[in-house]
């Protein structure tokens, strides 16, 4: 299982570098100071940053077999899922009150700015919540000791 969780968590990875990439290629570093409901550059970061040491810390596990390893990731995975939450509320907010609400409009008349976020394919945003939530249970399937 604990493979299975492991090729789960890279997939799952897979996703979050495309929509980070376009996150960063539509200048969503930028958009730390301006008004409205966006993914700011510390929360996409922070999600960033512990789903990557949580990863290195299971391929550790997955080659030392440490329960307590297999612990810590999923400590720092359910963290990242609470984040990753986050971001989806906001982005999925922001979408269903129309383009006008995507552009900016309705908060800052003279703003006709699409925020980087409202650029994410929805099939990726939908294929990367779904193998994270895979991953979340897989981990947490192996950290408490099913298919020893």
């Amino acid at each position: 299982m604990e493979w299975a969780a492991l090729i789960a968590w890279i997939a799952t990875a897979g996703g979050g570098f495309v929509m980070l990439a376009i996150w960063l290629s539509r200048g969503g570093m930028q958009q730390g100071d301006r008004p409205g409901s966006r993914i700011r550059p510390p929360l996409i970061l922070s999600h960033f940053l512990l789903a990557a040491t949580g990863l290195v810390i299971w391929i550790v596990y997955v080659a030392t077999d440490s329960d307590a390893l297999a612990w810590v990731a999923f400590v720092l995975l359910a963290i990242v899922a609470a984040l990753g939450f986050t971001m989806f509320a906001i982005w999925y907010q922001r979408r269903q009150r129309g383009p006008a609400a995507a552009t900016g409009v309705t908060g800052n008349p003279g703003s006709s700015e699409t925020p980087p976020e409202q650029h994410f394919p929805v099939p990726i945003v939908g294929l990367h919540g779904l193998l994270a939530v895979v991953t979340v249970v897989l981990v947490f399937l192996t950290a408490v000791g099913v298919g020893d």
